[in-house]
Formats: structure tokens, sequence, C-alpha cells
């Protein structure tokens, strides 16, 4: 396994515990590789977006299959603004129960995963452009 591949699976990997409770940062992990190889640009967006939206849908899964009876913390705002809320499911702390009332509320899984992974995208590219500085 080359070094390239090496920083994609660690930014993937990074990506996808940053999305669940762990203290992770994803930022820090595509920061590092696009300073080290600032040519895997659009593979390192990639897989950072891939992995943080599938721990969100991760996290989506847990709402809608365990969790609890009593309601949820963010549920009153993802039933008020819907599917668009989730563009912010990247936010620290409160994003991450943005992912789990989402899934609670049995919202279109497939409209959270298009417009979380869209928020996401944007955070990591804002991020890039940081490193490639």
């Amino acid at each position: 396994m080359t070094g390239t591949e090496l920083a994609l699976l660690g930014v993937l990997g990074t990506s996808f515990l940053a999305s669940t409770v762990l203290p992770v940062s994803s930022e820090a992990a595509l920061f590092a590789a696009l300073k080290l190889d600032s040519g895997i640009l659009w593979p390192a967006l990639a897989v950072a977006t891939l992995g943080n939206t599938a721990g969100g849908l991760t996290t989506y899964l847990i709402g809608r299959y365990g969790a609890s009876k009593k309601p949820l913390a963010q549920l009153e705002k993802v039933s008020r603004y819907g599917v668009p809320l989730l563009f912010f499911a990247w936010l620290p702390v409160v994003g991450d129960g943005f992912c789990l009332a989402a899934g609670w509320a049995r919202l279109n899984w497939a409209a959270v995963a298009l417009v979380s992974a869209a928020g996401r995208f944007l955070r990591y590219w804002a991020v890039a452009q940081g490193a490639l500085l």
C-alpha cells in the first residue's frame, strides 16, 4: 500500500469516526493529508465526505431502529425544518443529534444522505482551501 493510499484510508476512517460521538478531528486528518500531498485533493475530499456521511447515516440508523421511546433533544428542530436542516449535520455536538432525530422521525434516508453530504463536502472544501495555501 502506498503512502497516498494510507493517507486516504486514514482520512476515510477518521471522517467516519468523527461523525459519531467520538472526539476525533477529521478536519485535521484531511488538512495533514493535503499538506503531505496536495495532488490528492479530489480523492481526499471524496473519501472525507463519504466517510463522514456514512457515519452520519449510521447515527441515523441508530435513531431509526435503536432509539428510545422518549423524544430526542433535536427532534423538535428536525420536525420543524425537515431534511434541509441536515445540511448542518456536520456541526459539532448538535449535528449528531440532527442525524439521530432524523432517523427517529423516519425522514427519507436518501434525502438525508444527499443534503448532509452537501454540507459535509462544503466544510471539507473550506478546510482543503486552507491546507493548499
